[in-house]
């Protein structure tokens, strides 16, 4: 008995070491190469189906293909050479049948060669993914002729199913707190511990892997609330090698400055609480979507010029708790002429603003034709206090730059839920600018974080294996089921425990619609009333046209509930469209900046288009609906549907509060400016 309770224990031991003998790496690089690839190409060409079927598109199924893993990245492949350094050799079958819903999630990858792992190999494949693993096409001899990584989502997806139920980050628990990430490629995992913000860790414990879910886990003694934490996250990194990653938790619901460690908080804690949070009144749900009148603010754009208001708030959230300032009387008033929402751009963690000692450029006195002010704002833009926001990183955290003070993960949860509160005190419903279709930065960059933990999953992928950004960053997959927990979760978070009231998406159309659907039941669930939610429904990009899912774009959305933003009236009433630049800023006029009828020196704009303007206008007032009938300038009366805009329908709703028309939005120019 003693002799097994040592054989045990010194196993345990072997099994942790690499990770408990690595407390110094708690303090030091955010990466570490353990073991350095030796195939230095980086392409995912091949696609991972299910739990063992692959597909590698303009491939011949005439040929011969093995599945190759090395466990320390040592794999060498050379054409017309034996691959070199493979713990592993698996032998792949051909597949002759795919499920309909396989086919139908893949069908954008194109035709090629589908193979399967066979049924003998297929209890390892868990440990495999966990390995560098190419797909290598071979002659009759088994020498090399070309290789591929694998794009993994469907694999993991499928493995790992049961994650999507699994409470995920720091969990106090009253006499323990809870660690959980999900990592199912990471080879090992462990949680370092800070007693605060910015001192030495004091403890670097290993977590523990469910094979079941990929999660790694540990409950540690004590209530550990107040703290700090990062992850050590073990992982293969194509191009890389075998890496140690340090990384603070996507789950985070607050930070310390500069997103540099995780705080581990309850949220439901008085001392994160304002006072009277808990008894603050506050507005009453909306019948309907047409109910709302939105009007868009930015934090720090509300007040950092408002000398009514103390200067130690200005810029930050406190700002909106002082009820006599010009800032707050001009929002009553707004509310009392009809406007019912307050939409704030951006307020999550932001990974562009500098948290401590941000600048603000100082722009000359120049004249209105001179670009002396823009070359004074960009040459600062990097270290500038102002950012729109657009550059998430994590998604559950309030902004800390809008905080009294960013090294404190209590206060901007406290601060946030006080802007908050006095919103709603001032009988505005708060609604929340979301950002959940790209992160800023992805791969081993420092401001990535979930392609660091589990790389190539929660990104999406072109056809050799390159992140798409087609929406300006570094796109995510909300297709995949861990990245849709990721936004249904975070969603129901500011739902519940900061009582916001709407959510607005950035490029929604870039979201399956079902991911939206879900995402709309979570925030009514949460919230224990009715959450709206609208975006922007574009078409475009690398899922244009339901190329890879049903999009949550214009006309997709009928019978959910969900608005999209109507860019038709838009267009003709100012001219142009949301994206213009240079000249076309200048040239393109509309209904109300002198469209045919008072031309500029430009001279675009025939009559026609003048009167096709109008009847878009019309469009929009009658609430861009498909049905509707309209007289048409050209005396044609007809449906919404059948009036064109852009090679498109202007009317594409069925119901009016599943469209957001408007007129001046944060994209491009104001009306002041047109």
């Amino acid at each position: 008995m003693h002799g097994c309770r040592r054989i045990c224990l010194a196993l345990a031991l072997l099994a942790t070491a690499p990770v408990q003998a690595a407390i110094a790496d708690c303090d030091g690089d955010i990466a570490r190469t353990l073991h350095p690839v030796a195939h230095a190409a980086t392409d995912a060409r091949a696609y991972w189906l299910d739990a063992g079927t692959l597909r590698w598109p303009n491939m011949p199924a005439t040929a011969s293909y093995r599945l190759y893993a090395s466990a320390d990245a040592r794999l060498q492949v050379v054409a017309g050479q034996p691959v070199r350094g493979a713990d592993v050799a698996i032998v792949l079958e051909p597949v002759s049948t795919l499920a309909d819903a396989v086919a139908e999630r893949f069908r954008f990858t194109g035709a090629g060669v589908e193979l399967r792992v066979p049924e003998h190999d297929r209890p390892r494949l868990r440990r495999l993914l966990t390995q560098q693993l190419l797909l290598v096409r071979e002659d009759a001899q088994g020498h090399a002729i070309e290789a591929t990584y694998l794009q993994a989502p469907g694999a993991l997806d499928a493995l790992y199913a049961a994650a999507d139920g699994a409470s995920l980050g720091a969990m106090p628990l009253g006499d323990a707190t809870d660690f959980a990430l999900w990592a199912p490629t990471a080879r090992a995992v462990a949680v370092c511990l800070y007693a605060d913000a910015t001192g030495p860790a004091r403890e670097s414990l290993p977590l523990q892997r469910d094979v079941a879910n990929g999660t790694w886990s540990a409950t540690l003694p004590r209530d550990r609330r107040g703290g700090y934490y990062t992850y050590l996250v073990d992982v293969f990194v194509p191009g890389v090698g075998i890496v140690r990653n340090r990384v603070t938790d996507p789950y985070s619901v607050s930070l310390s400055t500069d997103s540099a460690r995780s705080f581990i908080a309850d949220l439901d804690d008085p001392a994160l609480k304002p006072q009277g949070w808990d008894a603050a009144p506050r507005p009453p749900a909306l019948a309907s979507n047409t109910d709302m009148a939105i009007y868009e603010l930015h934090v720090r754009d509300f007040s950092i010029g408002d000398a009514s208001v103390p200067s130690a708030h200005r810029g930050r959230y406190l700002a909106f708790t002082d009820a006599t300032s010009n800032g707050m009387r001009h929002l009553r008033a707004l509310g009392d002429a009809g406007i019912t929402d307050i939409h704030l751009l951006p307020v999550f963690d932001i990974a562009t603003i500098p948290e401590a000692g941000c600048k603000t450029p100082v722009v000359p006195h120049a004249g209105p034709d001179s670009e002396a002010q823009q070359d004074a704002v960009m040459a600062m833009a990097a270290q500038d206090c102002f950012n729109w926001g657009y550059d998430p990183f994590h998604f559950n955290a309030p902004e800390g730059s809008y905080a009294s003070d960013a090294a404190d993960g209590a206060v901007r949860i406290r601060e946030f839920r006080a802007m908050v509160q006095a919103l709603h005190v001032a009988g505005l419903r708060v609604g929340m600018d979301v950002v959940y279709n790209h992160t800023a930065a992805t791969g081993q960059s420092p401001r990535s974080l979930l392609d660091r933990i589990v790389p190539g999953y929660y990104q999406r992928l072109d056809a050799s294996g390159a992140v798409e950004t087609s929406t300006c960053c570094a796109n995510t997959a909300t297709e995949h089921r861990m990245m849709a927990k990721l936004m249904r979760e975070s969603v129901a978070l500011w739902a519940q425990h900061y009582r916001i009231d709407s959510f607005r998406f950035d490029l929604m159309g870039h979201q399956p619609r079902d991911a939206m659907l879900e995402v709309q039941r979570a925030a009514n669930a949460a919230a224990g009333r009715t959450i709206p939610l609208l975006g922007e429904g574009w078409n475009f990009g690398e899922v244009a046209n339901n190329a890879r899912f049903v999009q949550a774009t214009q006309g997709e959305l009928d019978g959910s509930g969900i608005a999209s933003f109507s860019d038709r009236a838009r267009d003709a009433l100012r001219g142009g469209g949301c994206c213009d630049s240079g000249i076309d800023l200048i040239a393109n006029q509309g209904l109300l900046n002198g469209l045919h009828y008072a031309a500029n020196a430009h001279g675009r704009g025939s009559r026609a288009e003048l009167l096709h303007a109008a009847d878009l206008a019309r469009a929009g007032l009658a609430g861009t609906l498909r049905d509707y009938r309209m007289q048409f300038a050209d005396g044609r009366i007809a449906t919404l549907d059948q009036l064109d805009y852009k090679g498109q329908p202007a009317g594409y709703a069925r119901q009016p509060g599943e469209v957001v028309n408007y007129v001046e939005n944060h994209d491009n120019p104001t009306l002041w400016d047109i």
